[in-house]
């Protein structure tokens, strides 16, 4: 009788105590898996790191891009120009290419000819006449008959271009002598004036 109204008197502290006890338990018990994992986590770092391209874990490390960075390389660069008169000018430059994106890029408006690995080879045509026919060009015309631009005078003989034969029987007089001491050409409207006033002369077009 006597122990059994003891329990009743103290059953409150009885169950609290177990409580306790089981709470204890439970957060032994938490802790304990908590380092667990990470130990697991420590250890297994070192095979996350090869198993990369398994697809179980991704490198975090940072990864420098692959790009290819070439060496500088100097070439020849050769750029012909083609103007209306047919006249084909070179010029030659010396080129060091560090990026070829931007050697490109720099001659956009040329045509590529040829390359190897020495030089390059642009051509442009120029929607002008020569600079050479605007310092010394001539028209003039050949014995034949020929309309021609002639570099220098005529009476030089030194034909640059040829374009179409002139009946001169039509030609009238002063013409005819102004063909013979030559006519300048100077600059292309002049160029494309003195071929217009000839054309309507001209036996047969070339």
């Amino acid at each position: 009788m006597v122990e059994k109204g003891w329990f009743r008197k103290n059953i409150k502290g009885i169950v609290f105590f177990a409580l306790l006890i089981l709470l204890c338990s439970v957060s032994l018990l938490l802790n304990q898996s908590q380092q667990s994992k990470q130990l697991a986590t420590a250890q297994d770092y070192p095979l996350m790191r090869e198993n990369i391209y398994k697809g179980k874990i991704e490198d975090t490390k940072p990864v420098m891009a692959n790009y290819q960075v070439m060496d500088p390389k100097t070439v020849k660069v050769i750029l012909a120009r083609i103007y209306l008169d047919g006249e084909v000018s070179e010029e030659i430059v010396e080129e060091t290419i560090i990026s070829m994106e931007d050697f490109w890029a720099e001659y956009a408006e040329w045509d590529l000819i040829d390359q190897d690995e020495a030089q390059v080879v642009f051509q442009q045509r120029v929607d002008d006449i020569s600079p050479l026919l605007k310092i010394n060009g001539y028209f003039g015309i050949s014995e034949e008959g020929t309309l021609n631009i002639y570099e220098g005078k005529p009476s030089e003989d030194k034909v640059i271009q040829s374009f179409f034969q002139i009946n001169m029987k039509k030609l009238k007089s002063h013409q005819q002598r102004e063909l013979e001491d030559g006519i300048p050409v100077q600059s292309r409207d002049r160029y494309e004036e003195v071929l217009k006033i000839f054309k309507k002369y001209a036996k047969h077009e070339m």
